[in-house]
């Protein structure tokens, strides 16, 4: 949505950083309550300069400080942005124990297996009307996203550009999988270990990249007996094998819960990453949208919701 202040149409999310920079007068500060990334306010300031003609705020050892054009345009900004807010108030409301609608959510395989489960039972519950259509995360996942053929995507989305929202839900590790009967594996897994016994590779993971590129760092030579397309049939596999699997803590946790398996801490040093929800900037105030995205945080943010930028447009609940 567009607005006019001094003549120039605007766009609604540049005003209101504007408001924000000039409140804060700290561009830092203005991300973080916005829930946007660094790069994304620099492009969006940028914008909002080339469309007033102004530098509008200067650096200086106080903070960001307001130009005198600044100072003249910050009241007609305000007005726009309460006049807007005032007309995006009026049937905004979304009553999930009346409506209809299907929310269609990207995730990864191991994501069936976690968190559709938890988000499917809290909707039977709460929500009886709505339902759940369900994608691969994929090389179309930002189209779709973007065209409104995805609501949101639940899981590790990289690359992402201008124009999408992330928040994060919570941190994953690594942990390894082996049978409850592997018969040189108990209680400890050793580097040493961990060469020698033969692996269990699941390609379409988000992770197995990373994993990939720990290993070679390390100079590890993984002796991957078996790949796997996906995590289906995985807990089938380790646990009638002596094959080992390294697999995020949270799948291998709850697959160790529903079979019989062990799970061991993986003595090969890998980076964390965050599991995040991601939506696109167009449907960002839609009320469904809103009420999903706060949902899912509920559901599955550990801690409360930690909220970290990854160079897109923003995060937010």
């Amino acid at each position: 949505m567009k607005s006019t202040v001094a003549g120039q149409p605007v766009d609604t999310g540049l005003l209101v950083l504007f408001d924000e920079i000039y409140q804060t007068q700290s561009v830092t500060r203005a991300a973080e309550k916005l829930g946007l990334s660094q790069p994304t306010v620099s492009v969006w300031l940028a914008k909002l300069r080339r469309a007033l003609g102004d530098p509008l705020f200067v650096r200086t050892a106080g903070g960001m400080k307001p130009t005198p054009r600044a100072e003249t345009l910050i009241g007609p900004a305000r007005e726009a942005l309460a006049l807007l807010r005032g007309l995006s108030g009026a049937g905004s409301a979304f009553d999930p124990s009346s409506a209809g609608r299907v929310f269609k959510l990207c995730m990864t395989d191991a994501s069936h297996i976690t968190l559709l489960p938890r988000l499917l039972a809290y909707l039977r519950a709460i929500a009886p009307g709505v339902g759940l259509a369900v994608a691969p995360i994929d090389a179309s996942t930002a189209r779709a996203l973007e065209a409104g053929e995805a609501d949101l995507a639940l899981g590790f989305v990289a690359g992402l550009e201008s124009g999408f929202y992330e928040q994060a839900l919570y941190k994953q590790d690594f942990v390894c999988l082996v049978s409850a009967r592997h018969p040189r594996l108990r209680d400890t897994l050793t580097l040493r270990n961990y060469r020698e016994e033969a692996h269990v590779a699941v390609l379409s993971s988000t992770s197995y990249p990373m994993i990939n590129t720990a290993m070679k760092r390390q100079r590890i030579a993984r002796r991957v007996h078996l790949e796997l397309p996906g995590f289906l049939g995985l807990a089938a596999i380790v646990s009638s094998t002596d094959l080992v699997a390294t697999v995020p803590r949270t799948i291998g946790e709850t697959l160790a819960r529903n079979g019989e398996l062990r799970v061991l801490a993986c003595p090969v040093k890998l980076t964390t990453f965050s599991v995040k929800q991601y939506w696109h900037a167009r449907y960002h105030h839609d009320p469904g949208h809103r009420w999903l995205r706060a949902r899912c945080a509920e559901l599955f943010a550990q801690r409360g919701v930690a909220k970290m930028p990854a160079g897109s447009v923003g995060r937010d609940a």
